[in-house]
Formats: C-alpha cells, structure tokens, sequence
C-alpha cells in the first residue's frame, strides 16, 4: 500500500480505483474456488457447537484494524512473492480437499487464502504482522472428528468426575459409572450432563481475543489464554453438582427447567465473568496501577479511517496475478468434466452369514435411536457367536459408512470408557504372522475391565482392502483414497469375548483369533476393497 499528498491525476485515480478492483476479484474468484469450504463453515456454524463462529471473522476483522493503527503507510518497493507462494500452497490445499470430497480440507485452506492476501497487499515485511488476527480464524473452524471425539471425551470425564465430587460435598449420594452420573432415582449421560462443554469453543475464541487486547505482562497474557478450558469444565461441573442438588432436594420435575436455563448462554457469560475477574486478580497482585477497562485495548475510535486504508491496495503484479490464477482455477473447477460417481459392491449386512464354520450366530437387539443417530453409520450389524454351549461367546460388530467425510467411525477408544468400561491395556499389533496370513493386518488389541467383568478385545478400521489400528491413521487415509480413488467409504468392525474369572489370557485370545480368521474370509462381501 501507498499514499501521496501531491493532487492526483487522471491515471493515478485510476491506478486507486484498480489496485480494490482485483483485490475484489480475487476474493468473487476465491468464493467461487473454495465455496466448499464455505458450505462445510456454514454448515458446522448451525450446530451448537459452532453456533460462535459468525462472528469469529469479525473480531478478526476488528484486531486487525487496531494492529493496522500501528502500521505506517509503507512507500517503497514490497517483496510480494511470499504471498504468491503462501497463496499457490493454499489452492494446492484446496484442491487436496475437493477432489478428496472433504470439504473441512478446503475450509481450513480458507486461513491460508486470506493470510496470503494480507502478504500480497501489504508486502512480506509488514503483511507477517497480521498473523494474529489470521490465526483467530482457525476458532471458526470445526475441528476434526477424530479430535473433537477425543477432546470432548476427556473434558467430559473431568467434568464429570468433578461435579460428582462437588456433590459428595453437598452430601448428595451420587454414584459416578464411566460417564454415567447416577442419581439412584435419575441416570444423567455424559452427553447430557456435559452438553455445556459445547461453549469450550466461543469461550476458547474469546480468551483468545481477550489475551490479544490485554496491555498486561506476557504471562498475563499466557495465563489468560490457556484459561478457558478449565474455567468451562469448572462451570460445567457446577452445573452437574446443582442439577444432582435440585434432584435431591427438589425432585425430578425442576430439572428440566434448570437444564434449559443453564444450557444457554448462562455457562459463557459466567466463564466470561470469571476471564474478567482473573485478569482483574493477576492486574492487582502484580501492583499494576491500570484499572481492568484501561488494562484492555478496547478503543473502537479511528477503525472507519483505517478500513479505507483498503483502497490504498496497490494493483501490483503479484495482486493482478493473484486474482488471474484464482479465476483461472475456479473457471477450471467449474468447468471439468465430473466424474461418474463409484459404484460401492457390496452386500447389506442383513445377509451376513449366520454361521461360520462351527460358529454359530445369534442377532444382537437393534441399537436404540439415540445410540443409532450418534454413531451414524449407513449399515451396521452385530451378532453373538458361540461354537459350545461351555465356553464364552465371541461378539461381533461393524458399522459400515458410504462417506466417512461426514463424521465416520468413532473410535472405541471413545465409546468403551463412555459405556463405564476401563481400558486396562491396549497395544496395536500385527497379527498376520503368527496367524499365517499372506498380508499384515493391523488392528487394536484391548483388555478392557468394569467391576470384575474382564473382556478382550479386537478392532480396526477396514478401508479399501487396507486395515488400520490408529484412526488419526485412519483419517489420513481416507484424505489419500478420497483424492486418488474418489472413494470415502469404510467401516469400523469389532470382536469381543469374556475372559472368565481364573481363565487363562490365552485362551481367551486363542477363542478371539479363530473368530478373526473366520470373520475376515467373509468381511469383503460386506467391505469392499479396492
């Protein structure tokens, strides 16, 4: 950006209006190039979870303009080839998620797209200032499944296991199984007692800003950021300790009415209230002489002027090529010949052998509707298989998906502790040798424990002919054969058996391994490869 005082001519003018005019036709061609990356946004934004997101742009868009008070008009030559290099990386992402069909790929190359526009209007030098405020957009951002699972997950057991201590305190007998917060006369889920973990997310984005604006020490600022996870989770354990309150002393029918109130926003105005006064402590025990409202960079006065600035964008070379290859990618894009959808070979479950080999089978009882819609799979079955009337029975279970794009498998890793059960040890290994198998196949081996129940476990995630342990594994396959295959299909199987009490471990794998084998000969009717 430039600017002169001298009277402008008639070229000069024009050479103003230029430089906004394809800074404005290469964001129409970025909509158009990345727009499945904006549906993937608007589409995350309707859930709870992400309902903040709308506005993370705009507190974006404020820091940047307070940061843009602090930087001079440059005049002089600008190295703009970092933005063109940061901008070809950003399409090159881009295209990874849309010929992949994961379109929270494109979304994430959006944050690439828009810091490599402020590096090509601004010049290296000046542009790498802005980073703040382009970093804060990733909180607008849904977060992968397989990390959203687990993080959720783990926040909500030290929700969990703290609100049911902050009840033993109010002397509110309270039994904690797993997740399950039992009450005796109310069974609260995890999912129900922890849904207020759901503005982690906003409350995250807003420590972020509120770290940013804050004129105190370093590790104020520091402090201030990593605290929002715990503020929440102590807010929500609050809830879970007041909810068990009221249905001890009040009754079952006031919870209702409480849940609805407290699952709105009371949960972040109450964890902004405790940011606040955290600054407010950390300002006071450093002697500063700052009130909290000075302590914060909240001036709104001279944002307009510094938003005009915009039209200062030069039509440089790198922004005229910016624009071009944009367009020119989106035109391409839009213009390709799209290919047949792949045909996914397969049986339903509902034909899955009944008997294998001196296996025979019993159906387990449908999933209930809720347990169903949470795991979200196209086809699943399970079944429980015994070979003799005196030994235990070995479980079966997979979960088939035509799209892992939209949510996928859920780990066991996440479901088993959910459900009150221990994983005592799990190990990944290769079973293919010691078996006999031609191939190595890759799979989890649990012990898993609730009570004096002790079960052995094996799962994997089977994904075109390739059988995977680890499912953050699992997601960047899917990312590969999306772009290379066009194919987001797979599935989740698991089998399990009892280790009776004074079995040998051995046993209990030797039951498992048979079941294996006789599994995968059939599981490509069901799974497809390649």
């Amino acid at each position: 950006m430039s600017d002169t005082s001298l009277p402008l001519s008639r070229a000069s003018m024009l050479g103003r209006v230029a430089g906004p005019f394809w800074l404005l036709i290469a964001t129409a061609a970025a909509l158009i190039y990345f727009h499945e990356g904006f549906n993937a946004l608007l589409a995350a934004w309707s859930t709870p979870e992400y309902s903040h997101g709308p506005v993370i742009p705009l507190l974006s868009a404020f820091m940047f303009l307070q940061e843009l008070k602090y930087a001079p008009i440059r005049t002089g030559p600008v190295n703009r080839w970092p933005g063109i290099a940061l901008l070809v990386f950003a399409m090159a992402l881009g295209a990874l998620g849309k010929f992949s069909q994961i379109d929270d790929v494109v979304a994430y190359a959006i944050i690439l797209w828009v810091g490599s526009m402020l590096l090509i209007s601004f010049g290296w030098n000046q542009g790498r200032l802005f980073w703040v405020p382009v970093l804060h957009l990733v909180y607008m951002l849904p977060l992968p499944g397989v990390v959203y699972y687990k993080l959720s997950t783990f926040l909500q057991g030290v929700s969990s296991e703290l609100g049911v201590w902050f009840l033993h305190l109010l002397n509110v007998p309270v039994f904690l199984d797993g997740n399950i917060i039992d009450l005796g006369v109310l069974k609260m889920h995890v999912a129900e007692a922890c849904s207020g973990l759901r503005y982690l997310f906003p409350i995250m984005s807003f420590s972020y800003v509120f770290s940013v604006l804050y004129r105190g020490p370093w590790w104020h600022k520091a402090v201030l950021l990593l605290a929002a996870a715990p503020i929440t989770v102590l807010m929500n354990s609050v809830r879970i300790a007041i909810a068990g309150w009221l249905v001890q002393y009040l009754g079952e029918s006031h919870l209702e009415g409480f849940q609805h109130f407290f699952e709105g926003w009371v949960i972040f105005m109450a964890s902004v209230i405790l940011l606040f006064g955290l600054a407010w402590v950390m300002l006071k025990l450093q002697d500063s002489t700052m009130s909290l409202p000075e302590a914060l960079n909240l001036d709104f006065s001279g944002l307009w002027p510094q938003f005009k600035r915009l039209g200062l964008v030069e039509p440089s070379k790198g922004m005229i090529g910016a624009a071009l290859i944009l367009l020119a990618a989106a035109a391409a894009w839009e213009l390709r010949p799209v290919p047949e959808p792949v045909a996914i070979n397969r049986e339903p479950f509902a034909l899955y052998p009944r008997t294998l080999g001196e296996w025979q089978s019993r159906p387990m009882e449908r999933l209930s509707d809720a347990v169903s819609r949470t795991l979200g799979a196209d086809d699943y079955y399970g079944a429980s298989f015994s070979r003799s009337p005196n030994e235990p029975s070995v479980e079966f279970f997979s979960a088939f998906y035509k799209d892992q794009t939209k949510g996928g498998t859920h780990s066991p890793e996440i479901c088993l502790p959910s459900a009150g059960w221990e994983i005592a040890r799990l190990d990944r290994v290769d079973v293919g040798p010691e078996l006999g198998l031609g191939e190595p196949y890759r799979l989890n081996r649990a012990i898993i424990q609730k009570g004096e129940a002790k079960m052995l476990v094996y799962y994997w995630f089977e994904q075109h002919g390739r059988h995977v342990a680890w499912d953050f594994e699992a997601k960047l396959m899917l990312l590969w054969d999306g772009f290379t295959i066009q194919r987001t299909d797979g599935a989740l199987v698991r089998l399990t058996t009892v280790i009776l009490p004074g079995e040998n471990e051995d046993h209990a794998e030797a039951r498992l391994q048979d079941m294996f084998l006789k599994t995968i000969a059939v599981l490509p009717q069901f799974v497809p490869g390649r």
